[in-house]
């Protein structure tokens, strides 16, 4: 369904709305690349998802928000450094992965009481995202082959395991998002998947650290003192 125009995308909007809330699936565009999305708060929803990609529960999809007024909704433990890089970065390319609230009832998987969260810069899918609330979503493709960059893409991955395919043409991203976590106790930040942000980019907000970056109690103490970094 046509989604390109926010004058006539309504009934597109409408489906999907209806769809994700019964229970099915969707395919939005995004930013980055298309995604396959279900209701985050609908396990059996969730299950279908990761049936759809041929993906377990040990990879268990992110969540996408309309607002930055979610994480907290959905994260305990949310540091300064992080609030400094969604407010940089949000709507747009960047994952932090935080502590999921223990009282919210979902299951995405394996997540050992995490949750990676995200906001799109993509109309359409803000416009969902408004009607529904957070949304399970993954890249619209089966897991090990390349990301749709068109709706036309996903169907040819997908096809009829996704109820409604919203369609805005080819997105301008491909690159996927820079996942970046922020679950560890003393409030370091690590990139764990560079993407449509580099590390230089993060670490002029916050303080980040590479891949393979170490640390020591030394380099924790210094993060936790420095303006924007660590735990503060």
């Amino acid at each position: 369904m046509q989604c390109s125009d926010p004058a006539t995308w309504g009934p597109a909007i409408d489906e999907a709305v209806n769809v994700l809330g019964r229970g099915g699936l969707a395919v939005l565009p995004t930013d980055t690349v298309y995604g396959i999305a279900a209701d985050a708060f609908t396990p059996p929803a969730v299950a279908a998802l990761l049936a759809a990609k041929g993906r377990g529960r040990q990879m268990p999809p992110p969540v996408l928000v309309p607002d930055v007024r979610t994480l907290d909704g959905l994260c305990v433990g949310v540091t300064q450094a992080v609030r400094d890089l969604v407010a940089a970065f949000w709507p747009g390319g960047l994952t932090v992965i935080c502590r999921a609230q223990p009282s919210l009832a979902w299951d995405l998987g394996e997540t050992h009481g995490t949750v990676a969260v995200r906001m799109p810069d993509h109309p359409a899918a803000l416009a969902l995202l408004r009607r529904t609330g957070p949304l399970a979503v993954s890249s619209a493709n089966l897991t090990g082959r390349p990301a749709a960059l068109t709706a036309t893409e996903a169907h040819e991955q997908l096809g009829g395991s996704v109820a409604v395919y919203l369609d805005a043409g080819r997105v301008p991203g491909g690159v996927a998002s820079s996942i970046v976590d922020a679950t560890d106790p003393a409030g370091t930040l690590r990139l764990v998947r560079a993407g449509a942000l580099s590390l230089d980019e993060l670490r002029a907000v916050a303080d980040v650290l590479g891949p393979d970056d170490r640390t020591d109690p030394t380099d924790q103490a210094e993060a936790s003192t420095a303006p924007g970094g660590g735990a503060g």
